[in-house]
This record gives structure tokens, sequence and C-alpha cells, in this order.
């Protein structure tokens, strides 16, 4: 009979740490703050979770989860086109920007949130290298046109000299039309 109870518990967690990162960007979301917006214990968040950024991770999982590689339709450059306005979408709004350059700082100081990022930027990359792999002729690796759309999002999402959107898409769709035979 406790096991409903914990999954309500465990829902509440992350969507108090998502609604945190809305009011207060990702350095206002702390473990307290998170349990009182749930209605549990720290001890609680703490079962499952060692750190904010865990919590956090999490949440981006589950949102990412449901932004997965499109069905092919037969047009390839469209599936590219369909995926990158989508995780571009996604990566630009407020508040995936703020928890994702909040995780990526915090990993540096921390080996296991590190590890768990790497896992889920993994995952984000298969997608992409999956959705690449529908059109053929690559000049270049598929690996490396991966590390070019993504290092070039990321890259903006730092240093936001140019936006993360439509216009990317359409940048990163004529830099892979070159680098096809």
């Amino acid at each position: 009979m406790s096991r409903p109870r914990s999954d309500a518990a465990h829902r509440a967690i992350l969507d108090a740490a998502l609604a945190l990162a809305v009011e207060h960007g990702y350095t206002g979301v702390t473990i307290k703050g998170i349990a009182e917006r749930a209605g549990v214990g720290r001890q609680t968040v703490y079962r499952w979770w060692p750190t904010r950024g865990a919590v956090l991770l999490e949440a981006m999982g589950e949102i990412g989860a449901a932004h997965g590689a499109p069905e092919p339709s037969g047009d390839p450059v469209a599936d590219l086109r369909t995926f990158l306005d989508a995780t571009f979408t996604l990566a630009a709004k407020r508040p995936v920007v703020d928890v994702l350059l909040g995780l990526t700082s915090d990993a540096f100081a921390d080996p296991a949130l590190r590890a768990d990022m790497r896992r889920y930027i993994a995952g984000r990359r298969a997608l992409l290298h999956e959705v690449l792999e529908r059109q053929q002729g690559w000049t270049v690796p598929v690996d490396t046109v991966v590390d070019m759309v993504f290092g070039a999002m990321w890259y903006r999402l730092m240093n936001e000299h140019a936006p993360v959107g439509h216009q990317l898409t359409r940048e990163i769709l004529d830099v892979t039309a070159a680098l096809r035979s």
C-alpha cells in the first residue's frame, strides 16, 4: 500500500524542482525548497537523489524522453528538420536552458552528476545519430556531425550570441547538406 504514496511523492518532488527552476532559476533550487514545495521531508528527497542536480537531471530526462526521434517519413531531411526544431525549441525555453546550463556547471565539481549527464547526453546523441543515419553520402563520420550540431547548440546556449531555434535548424541543414556527397 505504501508504493503509490512513494510514487506520488516521487512525482511531486520532480514537479516541485521544475516549478522552482521556473520561478527562481537553477541556482534558486534547493533540496529544502524542493521538499517544502513537494510537501515531503528532506530525507524523502535524499532517499532518491543526492543533490538538486540529480533531481533536475531526472526531470530533464523525462522532458527529453517526450522529444524523441521522429518516425521515418521517407524524407530524411524533413525528419532532421523536425528533430532539430523540436530539440532547439525545447533547449532554448526557460527553465530548460537554465537547468541544462546549471547542471553542466555543477557537473564540473560533481563526478556522479557528470557521469549522469554523460548518460543523458549520450541518449540525445544517439537519437540525433539515428536521424542523421537516415541520410546517405556523408563525407565525414556521422559522430562528427552530431558533435557539430550539439556543439553549435551548446555554444549558443552558453554564450547567448545567437538564438537557438528555427534559424539554427536552417543553418544546420545547410551545413549537413554540404557534408553529404
